[in-house]
C-alpha cells in the first residue's frame, strides 16, 4: 500500500461492524474507522415453526439473532454465528465458514430429518434442496430481509479524497451493493484496497475498479482481521 495514510470503511449491519471495529481496535488498529452500514437487517416477521424439526440450519448469524433460542442442533455457517447460536441456547455446531462447506458438514453428520434452514430473504446456495435431495429432508424459512441504506455522507467523503481507503466485504450481497452504490457516486478518487472473505465475493464486485482485492485466508471475521492489519502494516 502506499505510504499515505489509509482509513478502513466497514459496511456491516451496525451491530456487526461495531463488532469487527472492536476487534480491529484490539488488533492494534488504529487508523480511523467509518460505519457506514450499507444494509439494514429487518425481521420478516414470518412463523418458525419448529414442532417436528430434529435441528437448524443457519448460514447467517442475523438469522440467530431474529430468531428465539430452543435446545435443539444448529448447524451454522461459521464459528462466529456458532457462538451466537450457543449463547442463544442453541446446540451449535460449526462449519467452516460458506454453504459449501456447511452442507459438507451436514452431510457427514447425517441427522435424520426434518432440519429447518432459517436465512434470509436473499440466500445463496441452494443448501434446504441439495440437502433434501441427499434424503435429509430441510424445510426453510425466510426470516429476516437486508433492506438497502445509502453510504453515510461521512462515507462518501472518505471515498472521494485522495487517500487509501480498506474495504472488507463479507458476502457476496455486501459486494454487490457496495458495487453499485459506488458506481452511482461517479468517479471516486480514493484508491480502494479491497478484503474480501471469499472468491464469490470478489466475483461480485464485477468491474469495480479497486487498488487491489485481498482474499482472507479463511472464511471468518479472524482472517479478516488478520488481511486487514496486513495491509495496513505493509504500508
Amino acid at each position: 500500500m502506499p505510504q499515505t495514510p489509509a482509513s478502513i470503511l466497514l459496511t456491516r449491519p451496525l451491530a456487526d461492524a461495531e463488532r469487527f471495529a472492536a476487534v480491529l481496535r484490539a488488533r492494534g488498529v488504529v487508523a480511523p474507522i467509518e460505519i457506514s452500514p450499507i444494509v439494514e437487517i429487518v425481521p420478516t416477521g414470518a412463523e418458525v415453526d419448529l414442532s417436528d424439526v430434529t435441528g437448524v440450519v443457519f448460514t447467517s448469524r442475523n438469522a440467530v439473532a431474529v430468531v428465539d433460542g430452543k435446545n435443539l442442533p444448529a448447524w451454522c455457517v461459521g464459528k462466529a454465528t456458532a457462538e451466537i447460536a450457543a449463547a442463544r441456547g442453541w446446540r451449535a455446531i460449526a462449519a467452516e465458514g460458506d454453504a459449501d462447506a456447511l452442507y459438507a458438514r451436514i452431510s457427514a453428520d447425517a441427522p435424520k430429518g426434518p432440519l429447518l434452514h432459517l436465512r434470509g430473504v436473499l440466500s445463496r446456495g441452494d443448501l434446504a434442496v441439495r440437502l433434501t435431495a441427499l434424503g435429509i429432508e430441510t424445510r426453510e424459512t425466510a426470516v429476516y430481509r437486508q433492506v438497502p441504506s445509502e453510504l453515510s455522507e461521512a462515507a462518501k467523503s472518505r471515498l472521494m479524497q485522495e487517500k487509501p481507503v480498506l474495504v472488507p466485504l463479507f458476502s457476496p450481497n455486501a459486494a454487490e451493493q457496495f458495487a453499485h452504490q459506488l458506481q452511482g457516486l461517479g468517479p471516486i478518487k480514493a484508491a480502494l484496497h479491497v478484503v474480501a472473505i471469499s472468491g464469490a465475493t470478489q466475483d461480485a464486485l464485477g468491474d469495480l475498479p479497486c487498488e487491489q482485492v485481498v482474499l482472507a485466508a479463511k472464511k471468518e471475521a479472524g482472517a479478516m482481521a488478520d488481511a486487514i492489519t496486513r495491509l495496513l502494516d505493509a504500508g
